[in-house]
């Protein structure tokens, strides 16, 4: 971590240090491009621009300056890179040739824009979608204090664009022809009164013989269909007539059907001797020693000999023998157009076997949204094939030594609270359901049922040594493409404190219900996760909503029987109570996305818990709790709350210092922008607390009031940066306290005695939400 401070170090040094000239080693004909000052569109009246159109004219002349922020009107008033390539050049040795390799911007120079080109690709652009004859200019705007920058102004004047009065369609009466013609009816855009397009023709086209393609006409392509637009028909509009291209092959008119369908199985290293299936989708050979469940294959082609050729099946198939993962390589084959010699095409299906086993050895930087940050390692061997379904048996050991980062409480760190975890795990994975058919999937998607076994061991100097062992039985799937499910129909955790101090068990003593929390206990449990995640505008990126809905609960089943079975008073499982409780929690992540690399993230957190019958509390680990790197970033994990309530005494007998809660209310808004490559940044506000829903007279103001909710909201603001290398970002974020719950010693919202105490830095891995 060392090396990230000081290369931000370095960054500012430079930022300070190198010259402001950004143009001392242009040449005498050189001009430095420094954006676009306005785009000005003149639009006949009654005309509205076409989207398509707009971001049409918007992409060509977005041609980014240097240090541009947003492209190409706003520039950073920090040019890091073209200070450096007018300050130093690639000769430079060390330090200062390090930093010109990393982060040296060759100027852009306005001849390296040719804003006159520009010009003529908008008004061909315009031309093919309709606006025919409108006319572009541009100016040069050289900037007054140095002669060698300049901006530019485009003008663009648009005339009445031209649209459709009548679509001809293709005239003969062949079936395919027929098929054509009733696609093209059907289309939206070919309607009397769009405007042309040349590229909604196009996407016409492209749809037409994709609907062909997978109705049997296999080597159909778009450009067998041309259309023929003619404007000298009727005045001011343009008349479409379809026509079959004049190259168009005999066999691309022809229908087919799948004929011989055979899958041929590889060793990943080695030939092996061959094994010959027949199944009801074709022939399987199989080169042995290996192992496949002998439906494996079938259940994944999803064509026969006989039925209709489809491209989509064809795909589809490469799509669920993909997603196995026992496979390096699949290869469909379909009969070349030049052998084709009848009515059916011939399907080869080539697969080569992967590695079945994996090993993974993974030493990192852990950080959590504890807000705990060390030295991680993490060891997995996994069979990816078990039983010759694509099933995978993993074993894993991992280890951490954590030590908190960031402010503990009231400004003040304890170098000493450190911490360390240790864990093994098994996990069984099938890559489909084991449960009863009336859960409603989508096959487009793999689902799971994962059987695990693990235990986990916890230390918390000053406070505790505890162990957790669990058992579970997990369901995974899809219905849709935005929809995800996750069942766990059964859940056994056992928790046994090993060990504690001093401090740790006077605390209990004056604490009953942190006692009745971190009881020995058995917590049988179920639960239900439902995720929608869903992408509008380009790529689906511009705007994304992910909503997270969770329902849990715990010893109800247990507690049904015991009741049946006459047990009164506490129940218990091998002579250990288990706790009953119900939890349930939703969120909501929306990010849009403002301009460039722009983006506005929001975050909504609510959940609460209850404890009855069984237990008087939710256990210690399924209560709620804030603060941290990915919550509340201006304070401590778990040192807000609940409530107004707060210890004066920071570690003494009367405060365990994790403080949780029954009810969990959390909002975060974050922007994000780029500032220089890889590094970006960020301004952020947290708000957002933990309460009770029962008074506890140890915790006097926890308990959830709607009269105090707002004002026992903890509030902060902050300011980050992160280094975005794509698989892993790295974030420190600056949170500064604008109010704490509770009072303090200064009175008023802004309740921080000193400007210092409000302040914490967290150094996490990713984003926060």
């Amino acid at each position: 971590m060392k090396q990230i401070f000081k290369y931000i170090l370095l960054l500012l040094t430079v930022a300070v240090i190198a010259s402001c000239s950004t143009t001392r080693r242009l040449g005498e004909d050189e001009l430095l491009y420094t954006g676009v000052k306005k785009l000005k569109i003149n639009v006949p009246d009654s005309v509205e621009i076409p989207e398509s159109v707009s971001e049409a004219i918007n992409t060509t002349i977005n041609v980014p300056a240097n240090n541009s922020l947003y492209s190409p009107y706003i520039r950073s008033p920090f040019p890091l890179g073209l200070w450096i390539y007018n300050k130093w050049d690639e000769d430079c040795k060390g330090l200062k040739g390090w930093l010109y390799r990393k982060f040296v911007e060759q100027p852009v120079l306005i001849s390296d824009v040719r804003p006159d080109l520009r010009m003529k690709m908008v008004e061909d652009a315009l031309d093919k979608n309709g606006f025919f004859g409108s006319t572009t200019s541009y100016e040069l705007l050289v900037n007054k204090k140095n002669k060698k920058k300049v901006r530019v102004n485009y003008t663009i004047n648009l005339t009445a664009p031209k649209r459709l009065t009548e679509i001809r369609y293709l005239n003969d009466s062949t079936a395919l022809t027929g098929m054509i013609n009733n696609l093209l009816k059907k289309d939206k855009y070919l309607v009397p009164g769009s405007i042309f397009s040349v590229d909604s023709l196009t996407n016409c086209r492209n749809k037409i013989a994709d609907r062909l393609r997978n109705k049997g006409y296999y080597f159909f392509r778009p450009e067998y269909v041309t259309f023929k637009a003619d404007s000298t028909i009727t005045e001011g509009g343009i008349v479409i007539q379809m026509a079959y291209s004049d190259n168009i092959p005999e066999r691309a008119l022809d229908k087919y059907k799948v004929g011989n369908v055979t899958t041929h199985v590889y060793l990943n290293k080695g030939k092996g001797y061959p094994d010959t299936i027949q199944t009801n989708r074709g022939t399987i050979i199989q080169m042995k020693p290996s192992k496949l469940r002998e439906k494996l294959l079938p259940s994944c082609i999803t064509f026969k000999k006989g039925d209709m050729m489809r491209v989509k099946a064809l795909a589809r198939t490469q799509s669920y023998l993909s997603r196995l993962g026992i496979f390096n390589a699949i290869v469909l084959n379909v009969t070349p157009f030049d052998s084709v010699k009848s009515d059916k095409l011939d399907v080869d299906i080539d697969l080569r076997f992967d590695s079945q086993f994996e090993t993974r050895f993974e030493a990192n930087v852990t950080s959590k949204s504890n807000s705990y940050l060390g030295p991680g390692l993490e060891v997995s061997f996994t069979n990816k094939n078990v039983f010759g379904g694509g099933e995978r048996l993993t074993f894993s050991a991992d280890g951490a030594y954590e030590w908190q980062i960031g402010k503990v409480d009231e400004g003040k760190n304890r170098s000493a609270f450190n911490s360390y975890e240790f864990g093994l795990n098994v996990e069984l994975a099938f890559p489909r359901l084991l449960a009863p058919k009336f859960l409603r999937t989508t096959k487009k998607d793999l689902n799971w049922t994962r059987i695990s076994l693990g235990g986990k061991l916890m230390n918390r100097p000053h406070f505790f040594k505890m162990m957790q062992l669990d058992f579970g039985l997990d369901y995974e799937w899809s219905t849709n493409r935005f929809s995800k499910h996750q069942l766990t129909p059964f859940e056994l955790k056992y928790n046994k404190l090993l060990k504690t101090t001093a401090e740790f068990d006077q605390m209990m003593e004056e604490n009953i219900s942190i006692a009745q929390s971190f009881q020995n206990q058995f917590i049988p449990k179920l639960s239900y996760t439902y995720t929608f995640d869903k992408g509008w505008g380009f790529r689906r990126q511009d705007r994304q909503i992910t909503l997270m809905a969770q329902i849990q609960e715990a010893g109800n089943l247990f507690s049904g029987i015991w009741s049946l079975c006459g047990t009164k008073g506490t129940k218990e499982l091998f002579g250990t109570p288990f706790s009953q409780f119900v939890k349930a929690s939703v969120q909501v992540v929306y990010s849009h996305k403002l301009m460039g690399e722009h983006r506005l993230v929001g975050r909504i957190y609510t959940g609460a818990a209850h404890a009855y019958g069984n237990s008087s509390e939710v256990p210690y680990n399924e209560q709620f709790y804030v603060g941290g790197a990915n919550s509340l970033r201006a304070f401590a994990v778990r040192s807000i709350g609940p409530g107004s309530y707060h210890s004066e005494k920071v570690g003494s007998s009367d405060k365990y210092y994790d403080q949780t809660g029954n009810f969990r209310f959390e909002c975060n808004l974050e922007y994000r922008f780029p500032i220089l490559g890889m590094l970006k940044g960020a301004v952020f506000v947290d708000a957002g607390n933990v309460w009770l829903l029962k008074d506890d007279a140890q915790r006097p103001g926890g308990k959830l009031t709607g009269k105090n909710f707002f004002k026992d909201l903890a509030l902060n603001t902050g300011l980050g940066i992160r280094f975005d290398m794509g698989m892993i970002v790295i974030r420190g974020d600056l949170g500064v306290g604008l109010h704490k719950p509770y009072e303090g010693e200064k009175k008023g919202y802004y309740n921080f005695k000193k400007f210092g105490d409000s302040l914490a830095f967290n150094l996490a891995i990713g984003y926060p939400f």
